[in-house]
């Protein structure tokens, strides 16, 4: 299993924090993927999925950056930058776009856990990446981002919530149950491979809710690290006529 080494200091000071870039790489890994996890995610598939792969059917090259990127275990780094607060998705591509291209190669042969293909030897991978990431947004994120936007803003409070009534150790343990979680020691477990643990007593510790049934980690080394996690009540719709006080009162 994968594990962080943090301390006292960095997990009171750690944050929960809402990413548009974060959501369209999500809704993107959901695309690539192509199998829904609820109704919900069936609806937006069939609505999006059609297009998605004929756009990447045209573009050859991008495609294969896509399946290189996800890989199986992990996901190539440049792919992921680390979510910053109150970052708009325009500023967060806009660092995919400028990353090293020498850098992105070096990151998808490590989410290849092999060589670089040859069709992927070039310089303008990361240029690919966020023009895929922008079309992911404008045609199947945006349309939509407000009521994503309410749904992770209601995860957060829930979550927030949870801390006074069970600690930090019971919200690490719901965040993607079984794959993340207090080990004690000052360990959070963050994933199920068997990388090495990293020390980051004294980073900035970032939570970031999706609505897609997807989760991943990133960094900046050595200030700032990130948990994305798939977010509670991803079918609520906040702005819903509130239910009857007597079928609250029945449910919940």
């Amino acid at each position: 299993m994968g594990w962080w080494q943090i301390n006292a200091d960095t997990l009171a000071a750690s944050r929960f924090c809402l990413s548009p870039l974060a959501e369209t790489f999500a809704a993107l890994k959901l695309l690539h993927a192509g199998v829904a996890t609820h109704p919900g995610e069936r609806v937006w598939l069939d609505a999006h999925l059609p297009d998605y792969r004929a756009r990447l059917a045209a573009d050859p090259v991008t495609a294969r950056l896509v399946r290189a990127g996800l890989g199986k275990d992990w996901i190539a780094d440049f792919l992921t930058p680390t979510p910053r607060d109150g970052e708009s998705f325009a500023d967060g591509v806009a660092r995919v776009r400028a990353a090293d291209p020498g850098q992105a190669r070096a990151d998808l042969t490590v989410s290849l856990a092999g060589p670089l293909p040859a069709v992927l030897d070039r310089d303008d991978l990361p240029e690919r990446a966020a023009a895929l990431l922008e079309y992911v947004w404008a045609r199947a994120v945006r349309p939509d981002w407000e009521r994503r936007r309410r749904v992770l803003e209601a995860d957060v409070v829930a979550r927030t919530a949870q801390v006074s009534r069970g600690g930090w150790a019971a919200v690490v343990d719901s965040l993607r149950p079984g794959r993340t979680r207090w080990l004690g020691g000052n360990r959070l477990q963050v994933n199920l491979h068997e990388y090495p643990p990293r020390e980051i007593s004294g980073a900035e510790l970032l939570f970031v809710p999706v609505t897609p049934k997807s989760g991943w980690v990133s960094w900046e080394e050595p200030g700032r690290y990130a948990l994305v996690y798939p977010c509670a009540g991803a079918l609520t719709d906040p702005a819903a006529r509130a239910a009857p006080a007597s079928l609250g009162a029945l449910l919940g």
